[in-house]
């Protein structure tokens, strides 16, 4: 017997999560699955909706991303789902994060300075990124630890330097007060700053975040603010934060970094954490679908892995959210380019040498391959019908788009989720 639901999104990310959580606040029963770990794991924890626009190559970043959706070209998602999903999926989003999240008062990008010292436009940001936007002119000092991979403070504040950015910027280097091998994760340190054990420094006991801000004093001198990798805990952040900022009596702010990502698994918790309150059930973490059964274009079941054996859910709307090839939504090969579980038709040259361009920043096709969408966001056969008419499609899995050169993966993902969510509860 089939497990059941209104609306089933197959995919864990943040446009799973979108889909679920607009469904589940339209007032569908939703349950959430997705094979294994996320991409928020990797992801900086920013939530883009479009930094860089596509048909303005070398120009800067967009001001006001709402400003520049009306001239993305209609292929574009944007276009498709319209500003009002964008906007009403954010709103959903900020519900969910709450005070963890800042930039909701504005339509205009905020410029946050990352771990290579580049400064990324985004529309919502971490808390705990805030005091360290490039915009602000208060002096900052960076801080880097001795055998912590992944962010060298003098690199970046000299590639800050270089951007223009109108403060005055400085490294450090300290030791932190745990020896922790070179190998170890980003999430060790966070776990210790968290767990705040006792050490002995110079024959002195003193817990790890006081001896933390010991070694960082001498380097302060004049800076209002103080820049750490984004390593400040997982479970007590503004804790963390807080005593920092009153022992070294600046501004605190943390620096996105690369993979894995401690703002990521915070943004992670927080949104499961909403859609578990909303009342969405969850299953993460489980086997991939290994089939479905479908009558005249209608989805009646599908098949999930467990231990071995395909387990069946059945619903009235299903949710296609399982990424691009990162995320395993979209597979290639030297056959083509499919969507695997339910073989939607991705458009795509036959020739595997117009996959890409020659020049390495050049406009690779690859980058926007993906399904189409229809207005009701379903995937599109080759003849322009509906695939399937229960059949949504959210985030990295549509195309017509270069998230990577945009800037605008986490916005297309919500505005996409948003729409589809809403749909298919309307549609159950």
């Amino acid at each position: 017997m089939a497990i059941d639901s209104d609306v089933l999104v197959i995919g864990g990310g943040i446009a799973g999560i979108s889909s679920a959580l607009a469904a589940r606040q339209a007032g569908a029963d939703v349950r959430l699955v997705s094979e294994a770990e996320t991409t928020l794991h990797h992801a900086s924890g920013l939530l883009d909706v479009l930094g860089y626009h596509p048909n303005a190559a070398g120009e800067g970043p967009v001001v006001d991303p709402f400003d520049a959706i009306a001239d993305l070209p209609d292929s574009h998602p944007y276009a498709i789902v319209g500003e009002s999903a964008v906007r009403d999926g954010l709103a959903l989003l900020d519900d969910a994060l709450g005070e963890a999240y800042q930039g909701s008062y504005t339509d205009a990008n905020a410029l946050v300075p990352t771990h290579g010292g580049t400064v990324k436009p985004t529309a919502r940001y971490p808390a705990s990124v805030a005091a360290g936007l490039a915009s602000d002119d208060r002096e900052m000092v960076l801080v880097d630890f001795e055998r912590l991979t992944g962010f060298d403070a003098g690199v970046a504040a000299d590639h800050l330097a270089a951007a223009g950015i109108p403060a005055d910027t400085s490294a450090a280097t300290v030791e932190f007060p745990i020896v922790v091998r070179d190998d170890a994760k980003v999430t060790r340190y966070a776990h210790l700053l968290d767990e705040n054990p006792t050490v002995t420094v110079e024959g002195r006991e003193r817990r790890v975040r006081a001896a933390l801000a010991d070694a960082i004093e001498p380097h302060v001198g004049d800076a209002e603010r103080v820049g750490f990798p984004a390593v400040l805990g997982v479970d007590h952040p503004a804790e963390i934060r807080a005593e920092l900022q009153d022992r070294l009596d600046a501004a605190i702010f943390e620096v996105p970094m690369g993979p894995p990502s401690v703002p990521g698994l915070r943004l992670e918790d927080r949104l499961y954490a909403a859609l578990d309150d909303a009342g969405g059930r969850i299953e993460a973490g489980g086997g991939p679908i290994v089939g479905f059964d479908a009558t005249e274009g209608t989805i009646s079941e599908v098949y999930l892995d467990r231990s071995g054996s395909p387990i069946p859910y059945a619903a009235d709307q299903y949710v296609l959210a399982t990424g691009d090839v990162a995320g395993g939504g979209i597979d290639s090969d030297r056959e083509g380019v499919t969507e695997p579980i339910f073989g939607c038709h991705v458009p795509h040259p036959t020739d595997r040498y117009e996959w890409f361009d020659e020049a390495a920043f050049g406009d690779h096709d690859f980058a926007e391959f993906g399904v189409v969408i229809d207005e009701m966001l379903r995937p599109v056969a080759e003849t322009g019908d509906p695939e399937f008419s229960n059949l949504r499609a959210a985030g990295a899995v549509i195309g017509g788009y270069d998230y990577p050169a945009e800037k605008s993966a986490s916005g297309v993902s919500i505005a996409t989720g948003y729409a589809a969510g809403r749909q298919a509860a309307r549609e159950a």
